[in-house]
Formats: structure tokens, sequence, C-alpha cells
């Protein structure tokens, strides 16, 4: 494998430079004084902040993008080997990483790495970890998969020893990592355009573990299925939370306030016990926060800060994200885009005060519609109504024969009313038709569904 020499910068091009994680490395080996250039297919609010930071940008991947001067080319794990670009790479022999054995790198050069694993709330709970390390003044330099407002974009360059960022275990990018300290949120079925099945993700988790060196610990959710499997034998300390005392970390007396946001009392090690108020709905981030308090204290980051920085916290970008009001109807985004995300987020919007819960969602690739039809169709019954956006592709070009109408079909069959359009436009003159005030209005997925309580919001 190629060894970035991060002491002489070189050249280095990002094929995939926009998304979200490659922009961060991005502009980190930039501020290092790396050249740097890359190439996206599309314009983004994340290439652009990149152009304006001096990096050349090329919209279109082709191949004389890749020129003989690039010492290095990155690749995200959703380049083909039919990619124009990757094809010029091989043909010119240019030494070439895939991201995250890039950000491997990278965490080697800190003493005390941090990698946030899980099916669900990397984002939510890597952003609260953040949070909690600003406060502590701890100096921290941070790769965030979403806008996190307190540090102005996805990452954030520090002056200490301390490294965190999002593990995701998509094409096993997380096992190129090297963390000192390992958190493993949750694990369940998902991208299994990859994957064959849960057991092949459970052990891609597994491995994950194994990464963490004697002297480092793993916090684990507790509540995983059988989970000896992934700690057992395991090298280093192991940290466990969950709903109850046979965990490290519990939570009792868990409530909600008028606007659903979650409180709880947080029981750990020793019998100490405090009292988490948060900013967030949701069990889902009662359980984030406790992960993200399990490390602070594990870093020795004293309590009382803990809880201020997780109080203060407001949620990360599109994370059940207020993005205000029209006509009296409540506009909130989020990038819930399977099943068990999208259970968590309607039950969470159940103690927001509201007259109807409208859902409009885009679901997001073939192969995760295919794959779970039926649990999309049975979360959604959540909502009060349900509008279906056409299936955001994302890396697939393969329909596998399905749309959204499947979906609305599937839903249907459960008793629910739902309907669909094939167009935003189609879309948005429903919602402007049917929602009346106090209704409250999700837009729902990992892809461009945000758009649509946008153009409502005029916005």
């Amino acid at each position: 494998m190629y060894k970035i020499d991060f002491t002489h910068p070189s050249a280095v091009h990002f094929v995939g430079i926009g998304g979200i994680s490659m922009s961060a490395l991005a502009e980190i080996l930039a501020d290092a004084g790396f050249k740097v250039s890359g190439s996206e297919n599309t314009r983004s609010a994340l290439a652009d902040r990149l152009t304006s930071k001096g990096i050349k940008v090329f919209y279109g991947q082709r191949r004389e993008n890749i020129t003989d001067d690039i010492d290095c080319v990155v690749f995200t794990s959703a380049i083909r080997p039919d990619n124009p670009e990757y094809i010029a790479v091989q043909e010119k022999n240019i030494p070439c990483l895939t991201r995250g054995q890039l950000l491997g790198q990278l965490m080697k050069n800190y003493r005390t790495p941090i990698a946030v694993s899980g099916t669900h709330g990397k984002t939510t709970t890597t952003s609260m970890i953040s949070e909690i390390l600003l406060r502590a003044g701890t100096d921290p330099t941070l790769s965030v998969g979403g806008i996190l407002k307190s540090i102005g974009g996805n990452f954030r360059i520090g002056g200490s020893d301390c490294f965190v960022t999002e593990a995701c275990e998509y094409t096993n990018s997380f096992l190129s990592l090297f963390p000192k300290i390992g958190i493993i949120l949750n694990i369940e079925e998902d991208h299994l355009d990859f994957f064959k099945d849960l057991e092949d993700i459970r052990h891609s988790f597994r491995k994950f573990a194994e990464l963490l060196p004697e002297d480092g610990c793993l916090i684990i959710n507790g509540s995983i299925e059988r989970p000896g499997e992934i700690t057992d034998g395991l090298a280093c300390r192991v940290l466990t939370y969950g709903p109850d005392e046979k965990n490290d970390y519990y939570p009792t007396d868990i409530g909600y306030d008028e606007l659903g946001n979650a409180g709880f009392t947080l029981h750990g090690p020793g019998g100490s016990v405090r009292r988490i108020s948060l900013r967030l709905p949701g069990e889902h981030n009662v359980y984030n926060a406790i992960a993200a308090a399990a490390l602070a204290d594990l870093l020795s980051i004293d309590g009382s800060v803990t809880c201020e920085a997780l109080h203060d916290f407001a949620g990360a970008d599109r994370r059940f994200e207020y993005k205000g009001s029209v006509g009296g109807v409540t506009v909130i985004d989020d990038y819930a885009h399977h099943p068990t995300e999208i259970t968590a987020t309607l039950k969470a919007a159940a103690n927001y005060p509201h007259k109807t819960l409208w859902c409009v969602f885009q679901p997001h690739t073939y192969t995760r519609t295919r794959t779970f039809m039926r649990e999309l169709a049975q979360a959604l019954t959540l909502a009060d109504r349900v509008v279906l956006a056409d299936i955001f592709a994302a890396r697939e070009t393969d329909s596998l024969g399905i749309s959204s109408n499947d979906l609305k079909l599937a839903l249907e069959d459960l008793g629910r009313e739902c309907h669909y359009f094939s167009t935003f436009d189609e879309i948005e003159n429903f919602l402007l038709e049917n929602c009346i005030n106090g209704d409250l209005l999700i837009t729902m997925g990992a892809g461009d569904v945000h758009k649509i309580g946008e153009n409502l919001l005029g916005i």
C-alpha cells in the first residue's frame, strides 16, 4: 500500500471529492501544504467550499483529469473499475488509496484516535463527542459525517493528539483504520449490495473491534445481539452501555419535555449519577448521548462539562433538523433511510407538538428498497400521512425492476393511505393543498428530499 509522507506534502487527487468525508480529507491535506485536486459529477456546497479554498475541482470524471504530476489518487467506495479516471490511474500506474486507507494513515499521526462505528447514529454521536471535547478545551481534530454548526462545516483541524472520526462499515472501509478507542453503537442489516447477510456484517464489526490495541478501549451497546461474539477475547478494555444495570452505563427516568426533547438520569461505573437534558427528541438519542458520555469519562473530562455540552447540542445537519414554519406547518428534515432509523425518527416526532404527522420519504438505493420493502412500509405507518418520492439511486445504475410505487402498494397493504409522485413539484403542490396549520412535515431520506421542505419555506 502507498504511504503518504505527511512531512513532505505531495500532489493528491480525490475522485469523488465532493463527498462529506472525502471533502474533509481533501481540506486536511490542503491545510498541511499538499497540492490537492479532485473531481465530482455534480456541483455541491461542499465542492464549492473546496474551490473557495483554492482546491481545483473538475466537474465530470474524465481521464484527462488524471495528469502526470499527480503523486497519489484517492477513491471513494462508490468508484467502479469502469470509471474513466480509475482506468487512467491504472494505465499510468499512479499509486492510489481508498478513502478509508487515507483516513487510517492520518489517524496514525495522533496519540488518541477515536472511531465511532455502527449501522445508525454515527454522525449524531460523533457530533455529541465533538461538542464535549470542544467544551472541555481539548482542541481536537474532528471529521464528522454531517455539517456541524459549531465548527462551521464537517471537519476541524486541532492542535492536540486527539482525533475523532466516523468509521463506516460499507466495503469494510473501517477495517483500514487505526483507532485506540472504538465505539460500536449498533449492528444491523444494511449495505447488502456489499455484505452477504447480517452474520457477514457482524464478522466485520468483530474485526473492527480487534483493531483496538491492548491499551485501548471498546465502548459498545450491550443490547447488540450476542455481544460476546464481538467482545470475547479482545485485548482491549471493554465498556458497555444499555437499558439496565447489567451494563457499565445505563439510564433511568427517561422523559420528554413539551417539544419532545429527551432527558434522563445517567448511571455510570462506581455509582456515579447525573441528570442529562438534551435538546434532541427520541430514545435513540438518549443512547447516543450515553455513548458520548462514556467516552468523555474515559478521557477524564469533568462530568459537568459533559452534561453542559450535551444540553447545548442542538443536533447535526439533517438529523431531526428544524427548517422553519410556513402557514403554521412545522418543517423538519431528517437523514433517516433505514427502517430502524425511520422508526426512531417517527417515534421521536410523536412527542413533538402536532395535529397531523406528514412524512415525505425518498427511498435510498434500489438494493436497500428491495431488501427492506416490507420493513420500510411498516416503519412508515408510524406517520399519519405518507408521500413518496422517486428512489434516490446514489451509486446504483440497475433499478432491479422496482420503484417507489412498489413501496406505495406495500403501505396500502398495511392499511396506510399513501401518495406517490414522480417529481418534487408535484409533491410540493400536493403538500400546499393538504397540509394545514398545526401539522408537522418531515422530509426524510439520504438523497436530496430536503429540497422539498426548503422550496416550501422559500430558503
